[in-house]
């Protein structure tokens, strides 16, 4: 890819990763057959300190795809910093993020990135919604749980904040107070700037290898402080005077 060519991306596909390395080849593979010609676009791996293959892997499809980039982080940072590198990398107007380990399916991006592109400037976000959860029993358990206490609370309208699959204008996302879990808390936090929400149902897959890298909020008690927080900053939210420059 020229630096001409990077200069006309309309698509960035961000996508975080830690000890994938069994699942990067595929999943990059499914992501172009899934984009296909439809847009000028990358695909950014954010590689967030990895101990295994995935740095290897992802070098080596670099040369068969020169859409690929691969940012890496020294230490692991967590899941939401990741993403947060990707968009700040990413050089399309629209960024579009699915997880690493296969158990997003990239077939549903173009709805995503098209729901987004349809809105005229009104949609902040638009969310994968997971039908056919391939989790145990138990973790649908705490999900029905956490999900139901975020919406009780923050009253964001959505029914799976936890799907990996999202869209979004990358200065919507850069506008968002930055903190550990922003991901999480993503509708919401469209929501508080006057945006509208897109939602696209999508079948959730099991993983293909390895075993889960990240948290997962469907365990309430990790989300109950950054879920007060991001209460407070609902509450606080003030609307945005309109300034115009006196000549």
């Amino acid at each position: 890819m020229t630096p001409a060519d990077r200069d006309a991306v309309a698509v960035s596909i961000v996508v975080p990763v830690r000890n994938e390395a069994d699942n990067v080849a595929p999943l990059i593979a499914e992501i172009v057959g899934a984009l296909g010609s439809r847009w000028a676009y990358e695909i950014i791996y954010v590689n967030d300190g990895s101990t295994d293959a995935t740095a290897e892997r992802l070098a080596a499809m670099m040369k068969q795809y020169p859409q690929l980039r691969q940012l890496k982080h020294d230490t692991s940072s967590g899941q939401s910093a990741a993403v947060r590198s990707g968009v700040r990398a990413a050089r399309g107007i629209i960024v579009a993020t699915l997880d690493g380990d296969g158990q997003n399916n990239p077939v549903f991006l173009p709805d995503l990135i098209a729901a987004v592109e349809q809105g005229g400037g009104r949609i902040g976000l638009a969310a994968g919604q997971r039908v056919g959860r391939k989790d145990t029993g138990f973790k649908k358990l705490q999900s029905r749980i956490a999900n139901g206490v975020r919406k009780a609370i923050l009253h964001d309208g959505t029914r799976d904040t936890g799907c990996g699959l999202k869209a979004f204008p990358r200065d919507v996302f850069l506008s968002m107070p930055y903190f550990d879990g922003l991901h999480r808390f993503l509708p919401a936090l469209v929501r508080r700037e006057g945006l509208d929400i897109a939602y696209v149902d999508v079948i959730d897959r099991p993983r293909r290898s390895g075993v889960s890298n990240y948290g997962f909020f469907d365990r309430l008690w990790i989300g109950i402080m950054d879920l007060a927080g991001v209460w407070w900053l609902i509450r606080r939210k003030k609307p945005t005077p309109v300034a115009t420059e006196v000549s």
